[in-house]
């Protein structure tokens, strides 16, 4: 049976499947003519009461999660694994991908230029969400007699809702969240990540003609050695890897793509004016002014995952006494990941359309952020398989780790498991680079986003605990700096 027949076999098998439950999870509400999914709803809603409840963490905190990230406070924690630096790169290594590449191109292809207005809108709200979830994960976090932790939203639901009375639903929603984060790591966060990178790799060494057209094996088998190589090594080995990995490969991408802005500065000014007035009235293809804002929105919560819980369970390892100041720093996460990198996307794709309007048609996706890169850059497609291949290997590294913990917290934190789970996880690699597994990754990306059901609702539940949590925090900050000690959390 060759590669193609078995793809359109196991499609066949699955499809079914998963068409009933992406229509169930990504079913759209009509909002003046135009589809809003309901599971984005159901994550913007979020962001917005948290901004609100959280009395605007996002703006206040921020200077303070700065500080943190750079090593100036929190110095004398005893609990946990890694930096906030570290927890913080591996964090974004799971969101910093092709979709800061191929999504934001997609989201202004369908909501023109004013989807990037509200884009950035949502990857604001997601900083308090981030805030919520990741301040949990620390709060609720099992330690174990090692010294190694597990934590992510298995951990709050059961042990937070515990505390409040509601034991049994937290052990069913921490069950199905771990169910749901295992199911998505092996599509959105493996096979999804590699099957990309492959196909840019092939773009550049030749297409279809190409050497390595017909050998995706052996791109998979490569990129799985490299995953298992760090994986095997926990946590700490991923955090030694994503701490430099991520700075560099996104500053690489920021650098290029300032240049590129630079090189159009003449366009600027009307790619600005051009995002805020068809934010409010544009004539997008889908749905005016407000298909531009749920588009938009959509990117950005698919980009930053703010609410699917996931981030929380790397920053849960994070070194600290106090959970709070990880909530802080996990707010910066959706800002570099969505208001910073994904909006350079966008400015380099607006500014270009401004000198070739049509530069964009017949292209989609990664197609179109290559597009405008290489109106400055022509040699940018062979630099963008570079990024795209460092985005999934990273991408792949925080997804290892977030499938293992949920598989751990259903079976048991075992090593034998533990490893097999890895080495099923390496063959998936290899398997998304030989198959095209359409079905597979709709029903995966489908349970990745279904997963935030149960955590915001955990989130809403335990917001009184959260606020408390903070009060201390506050307080214990203040008596410091009425003392004039240094106990870390000066500034």
């Amino acid at each position: 049976m060759s590669m193609g027949e078995i793809d359109a076999w196991v499609d066949a098998m699955v499809a079914p499947l998963a068409a009933g439950v992406s229509a169930l999870i990504f079913a759209e509400i009509k909002v003046f003519g135009a589809g809003f999914p309901l599971v984005v709803l159901w994550l913007v809603a979020a962001g917005v009461f948290f901004t609100f409840y959280l009395r605007g963490i996002s703006i206040f905190g921020f200077r303070h999660a700065v500080s943190l990230v750079l090593g100036r406070e929190d110095r004398d924690a005893r609990h946990g694994e890694v930096s906030h630096f570290q927890a913080l790169s591996t964090a974004l290594s799971g969101t910093v991908g092709i979709g800061n590449i191929a999504g934001v191109a997609v989201a202004i292809g369908l909501g023109g230029p004013g989807a990037a207005f509200w884009l950035a809108v949502a990857g604001f709200l997601g900083m308090s969400t981030k805030f919520a979830e990741c301040t949990l994960g620390v709060m609720y976090r099992r330690e174990h007699p090692d010294g190694s932790v597990s934590g992510g939203p298995m951990y709050y639901l059961e042990r937070g809702l515990a505390e409040t009375g509601r034991a049994r639903l937290g052990r069913a929603l921490g069950i199905f969240y771990a169910v749901g984060i295992v199911i998505g790591c092996m599509g959105i966060g493996n096979m999804f990540q590699v099957n990309q990178a492959f196909s840019q790799f092939v773009s550049v060494t030749g297409g279809s003609e190409s050497w390595f057209a017909n050998k995706g094996w052996l791109f998979g088998l490569g990129m799985a050695v490299l995953v298992g190589a760090v994986i095997v090594g926990g946590i700490r080995s991923i955090a030694r890897v994503t701490q430099i990995l991520v700075p560099v490969m996104a500053i690489l991408y920021l650098v290029t793509g300032l240049i590129v802005i630079a090189f159009n500065a003449e366009a600027l000014p009307w790619a600005v004016r051009e995002i805020f007035v068809q934010a409010f009235t544009g004539e997008a293809a889908a749905g005016g002014a407000l298909g531009a804002l749920i588009i938009g929105f959509q990117r950005a919560v698919f980009s930053n995952e703010a609410g699917i819980g996931s981030a929380a369970i790397a920053h849960s390892a994070v070194r600290t006494d106090r959970p709070t100041t990880e909530g802080h720093v996990a707010l910066l996460e959706p800002f570099i990941d969505t208001l910073v990198i994904c909006m350079v996307t966008a400015l380099v794709i607006i500014t270009t359309g401004y000198f070739d309007p049509d530069f964009a048609a017949g292209r989609n996706g990664i197609e179109m952020t290559s597009a405008a890169f290489a109106r400055t850059f022509p040699f940018f497609p062979n630099l963008l398989a570079v990024a795209a291949i460092m985005f999934a290997f990273s991408t792949m590294l925080a997804w290892s780790y977030y499938g293992l913990k949920g598989f751990t917290y259903l079976v048991g934190e075992r090593e034998l498991p533990a490893i097999g789970f890895k080495a099923v996880f390496c063959l998936f690699i290899v398997l998304g680079a030989m198959l095209q597994l359409t079905s597979i990754l709709d029903f995966s990306d489908a349970m990745v986003f279904v997963i935030c059901i149960p955590n915001i609702l955990g989130l809403y539940l335990l917001g009184p605990r959260l606020r408390r949590e903070m009060a201390v925090y506050v307080a214990d900050r203040a008596r410091d700096r009425a003392q004039g000690t240094e106990r870390g959390e000066v500034g």
